[in-house]
């Protein structure tokens, strides 16, 4: 005999002496002494399974287990298939950039724009760029205007000695 990995107690482990019922059909049988519930699932061939475990009211339902445990592993499989995770990629460019390599930057972000992701834009002030961060403000403004597919989610702002703009896909 095999075991199958349970999320739900079902026939003998469930503790309670006595639980509502529903049939396999939907319909609710009332309150029963657990031997009598199992006897009951066990007539039609399937199992008595606990849906809420709740002490002052358990309820149980008739129904095939391993169905109903493959039933649940598609929706699960079907929902995480949905999802979109995004990431978020980062862009570094620096206060002294040359125009060409802005561009070459702005391109591949614009690959990550396109693919769904966010964008972080980072550019890291050293020494005595410091005293010219309005410059890199205004870099990073052009850096900005040549994303074509994207919103600001965070303006420019400064974070320690870093300058940090996320991007976003707009909506469509």
């Amino acid at each position: 005999m095999f075991h199958i990995k349970q999320d739900f107690l079902i026939n003998e482990e469930i503790e309670f002496s006595k639980v509502q019922v529903v049939g396999s059909n939907g319909q609710k049988i009332g309150e029963l002494p657990i031997a009598k519930a199992i006897e009951l699932a066990e007539e039609e061939g399937l199992d008595l399974v606990l849906v809420s475990p709740n002490p002052e009211n358990p309820v149980c339902k008739i129904l095939d287990y391993s169905k109903y445990k493959f039933e649940m592993n598609k929706k699960a499989k079907e929902s995480k298939k949905k999802q979109k995770v995004v990431e978020v990629k980062e862009v570094r460019i620096s206060p002294n950039i040359d125009k060409h390599d802005l561009e070459v930057k702005a391109k591949n972000a614009n690959k990550f724009i396109d693919a769904g992701n966010k964008v972080k834009v980072t550019m890291r002030f050293r020494g005595r760029e410091l005293n010219f961060v309005e410059q890199g403000k205004e870099i990073m403004l052009q850096f900005r205007d040549m994303i074509l597919d994207a919103q600001v989610d965070k303006d420019p702002k400064m974070e320690g000695k870093n300058l940090i703009m996320f991007l976003v896909p707009k909506q469509k």
